[in-house]
């Protein structure tokens, strides 16, 4: 399957889509059509040879693989703008929240494979974890798409009726992390570090706890066992943050989010 992709709308998320490729060497700069209706702002991605302009038909034209990456409330417009343009040959791929395949199905009046993408903003660095969900597509095609955002992060395949849950999770998820990491940099300057020192503790801790999760494949108690002792300092704060109501809290939280995102 040929690597020439058009990323309709050249926003952060359309912008750190196309970087991720080219870094991971994924396909050539030349093979990556951006669009924007100001193209000023693409001047850096057009020095790294990336095809940048306003003509989102001309884009997908052009192109095998179309990633729409634009506002919600601007998904019909452009959508319009170029679905004359889509063929059987496409695939189309939505990172835009909250707008389901059925939408998109009905905009186009096309059947063409569909994919529904929820990244979240480590995408930036190539560490994203994306969810996918998709119609009218096959194992191939599947396949070129899992690919794709693989080079970008994690990636995981699930029922499009998943996918709030996956905004909580995965995309509101980072916030929650960075606000963790935050209250473990404030109490660690309460017990004697400089705030960069403090930083830098926090977040490579962090980083390392989830990376025994991902290579070892363990549930996170297992990873708890090995630094808990009898009577230990770790299990005495460990059940401290319980008592102050840590887990219960986290979780409260993330059916909050959901709640929020399904009643609106």
């Amino acid at each position: 399957m040929k690597n020439t992709i058009a990323i309709i709308g050249g926003g952060n998320l359309g912008s750190a889509i196309a970087e991720g490729l080219i870094k991971s060497k994924f396909c050539k700069a030349v093979d990556i059509h951006i669009t924007k209706r100001n193209t000023a702002t693409l001047k850096n991605l057009q020095a790294k040879g990336i095809k940048a302009g306003s003509d989102n038909a001309a884009a997908v034209k052009q192109s095998q693989l179309v990633i729409l990456a634009v506002k919600p409330y601007q998904v019909s417009e452009v959508l319009n703008s170029f679905k004359k343009e889509l063929t059987h040959n496409h695939i189309l791929v939505s990172v835009v929240t909250g707008v389901f395949i059925k939408d998109i199905e009905e905009i186009i009046k096309k059947k063409l494979p569909v994919f529904r993408a929820m990244p979240n903003t480590a995408i930036a660095i190539q560490q994203s974890m994306t969810c996918l969900s998709f119609s009218n597509a096959t194992e191939k095609q599947t396949g070129y798409v899992k690919d794709v955002f693989s080079v970008l992060g994690k990636v995981a395949v699930i029922n499009e009726n998943l996918m709030d849950a996956a905004t909580v999770l995965g995309a509101c998820g980072t916030a929650y992390a960075m606000r963790y990491i935050r209250a473990n940099i404030q109490g660690g300057i309460e017990i004697g570090f400089d705030a960069v020192t403090a930083n830098l503790i926090a977040a490579q801790t962090v980083k390392g706890a989830a990376q025994l999760l991902l290579e070892h494949g363990t549930h996170p108690e297992q990873e708890i066992d090995k630094v808990t002792t009898p009577k230990g300092c770790t299990i005495a704060g460990l059940n401290e943050m319980e008592h102050r109501g840590f887990s219960s809290s986290l979780i409260k939280g993330i059916a909050t989010s959901y709640n929020k995102i399904v009643k609106g």
